[in-house]
């Protein structure tokens, strides 16, 4: 798949590493230029691009930046694109350690409903509960015992499919999650955040977070 990659942090510099390894056409991208890319694009065979490349005639696009610049992005970055663009969202809410205050998330909105809603286009959550570590390193053949799974949630089957597909291709379970305002269930706080489930054990983790976010995941 032709792939764009927005945000060269944690997840994206490791997603980046990872598709590239299994064959993708990767394209990343970072708020400060592809000249900042070059090691990570030298390394990986990746192309830095800007950011508006990124979104560009690409099959799936994956978000991974801090919430607060969500809504920094240009509003136009995926200007006549296709409507069924995969896009995936990896962020998280983290009000007190990084983000500052976000009214709609505080008032319940959940995280990739918001995203979803400052990007003008429909998202699917996934690669956010688990640390870029793990991605990197605990990916394991079909089958393993001890292979991860990982939730995946959103509105759209086909887009879901697409990114549920991707998943067990870097070597995960991937668990259909259910639509994007469940996606609350695999946010930070939850059973399925950074446990690292089985898909016997993540179904069960998912079903018993309560929405109520803990002091820690609220603005102060």
């Amino acid at each position: 798949m032709k792939i764009g990659i927005i945000g060269a942090g944690n997840i994206g510099g490791t997603l980046t590493k990872r598709l590239t390894s299994l064959g993708h056409d990767v394209s990343v991208a970072n708020s400060r230029g592809p000249e900042t890319l070059r090691d990570l694009a030298s390394e990986t065979g990746a192309k830095a691009v800007t950011m508006q490349d990124a979104a560009r005639g690409k099959d799936l696009v994956i978000v991974t930046i801090p919430e607060k610049n969500i809504a920094t992005l240009p509003p136009d970055l995926f200007a006549g694109e296709p409507d069924d663009l995969v896009i995936v969202d990896t962020g998280n809410y983290y009000p007190q350690q990084r983000d500052g205050k976000i009214d709609a998330i505080e008032s319940g909105v959940t995280e990739s409903r918001w995203v979803s809603q400052q990007l003008r286009r429909p998202v699917i959550k996934a690669f956010n509960n688990i640390y870029a570590k793990h991605i990197l390193e605990r990916g394991r053949p079909a089958g393993a015992a001890d292979r991860i799974a990982l939730p995946v949630a959103g509105d759209d089957a086909k887009a879901k499919a697409v990114v549920l597909r991707l998943v067990d291709q870097l070597g995960f379970d991937a668990v259909d999650a259910g639509g994007l305002d469940d996606s609350w269930r695999q946010q930070p706080g939850t059973p399925a955040y950074g446990a690292d489930l089985s898909a016997a054990d993540l179904p069960g983790g998912l079903a018993k977070a309560t929405k109520e976010r803990g002091p820690e995941f609220r603005a102060k």
